[in-house]
């Protein structure tokens, strides 16, 4: 049996088309990140966030999906508890946003029909209102999150916005345990008949557990990444390569936020708060590195991985044309 992760010719194979969107920057302690680390070393890295283009070959209608929003333009309008948290990682820019990055390519938000976002921490979640006709998904768990009902949260970054999104508007995807079975959120009209939000979740090729099948014919996946935060999600996404064969690209989110990980020459860093406690940038250690071999074996077969802070890839001179408007 072909692996569904086999280069093949593109011809007949439904694909998406994925560009790059700068989504501001911002610096990251590597005491908090990644262990063993130098004291007091710093690197900044982008917050990336991505257009993805769908075309149904029966209607000839295209769908337009952005990943995460990355760095809110104006940093004020965050909350005074992010605010007080964005002190400890300057330098940080904002400019260009997605907005600034889509007006590149020619596009506007009003072109965009949906907005994922890979979870809900501040540095992916953007400024929502500059997308008022856009639908937004997220993972399972994440509306819990931004109700702050999860006490056990820990970090100056795990501050969240119950406002942020407007429920009209908005779907928060089933469970990934109920595999099999289809889910039971209510949808509106702007994903009636457009995407499937609401499953089945299935395995692919006991890789990954939980997958979604977006479109309905293989091209784009949602995948359950556990462990970072509740409600973590990445997507797989069918591409076509120069050579005019089917490549695949997954966009990890945070995952893991240094590639260096990926590579097991550093491990997930954790420290101590002021209170004594054990804190980790990731909710779930455990989830988090069985995530993280996850994406390893995706690696391995061939799979490209793009992290969301994945200052390698933005500084390898070849991914420059792979920015929307280049």
């Amino acid at each position: 049996m072909t692996s569904l992760f086999s280069n093949t010719s593109a011809t007949g194979l439904p694909t998406v088309q994925i560009h790059a969107l700068s989504a501001g920057h911002f610096t990251l302690p590597e005491e908090q990140f990644v262990y063993p680390a130098s004291t007091g070393a710093r690197k900044t890295v982008p917050s990336l966030a991505f257009l993805i283009q769908h075309k149904n070959r029966t209607s000839g209608k295209t769908t337009r999906i952005v990943f995460d929003l990355g760095l809110r333009r104006v940093i004020e309008r965050y909350s005074e508890p992010i605010q007080r948290h964005l002190a400890t990682r300057r330098p940080l820019t904002t400019d260009p946003d997605v907005v600034s990055s889509l007006r590149a390519g020619g596009l506007t938000p009003e072109d965009i029909d949906f907005v994922f976002y890979s979870h809900v921490h501040w540095d992916h979640v953007g400024e929502p209102r500059d997308f008022p006709q856009s639908a937004f998904v997220v993972g399972h768990g994440a509306l819990d999150v931004l109700a702050r009902k999860s006490k056990s949260l820990r970090g100056s970054h795990s501050f969240f916005e119950s406002d942020l999104l407007d429920p009209a508007r908005t779907v928060e995807l089933p469970d990934p345990a109920g595999k099999g079975s289809e889910g039971n959120t209510t949808t509106t009209s702007q994903f009636s008949n457009t995407i499937n939000v609401q499953g089945p979740w299935v395995e692919l090729e006991e890789l990954l557990p939980a997958a979604l099948d977006i479109f309905r014919d293989g091209s784009l996946y949602i995948v359950d990444a556990p462990g970072h935060l509740p409600g973590h999600i990445n997507l797989l996404a069918r591409t076509i390569k120069e050579d005019n064969s089917t490549g695949w690209v997954y966009l990890a989110g945070d995952a893991c936020h240094d590639r260096r990980i990926l590579r097991g020459e550093k491990a997930i860093s954790e420290w101590l708060d002021v209170h004594g406690h054990v804190c980790c940038i990731h909710a779930d250690r455990a989830k988090a590195d069985e995530t993280i071999e996850r994406v390893r074996d995706l690696e391995r077969k061939g799979v490209e991985v793009i992290l969301a802070h994945d200052v390698e890839w933005e500084e390898d001179a070849a991914n420059a044309k792979r920015f929307f408007g280049a």
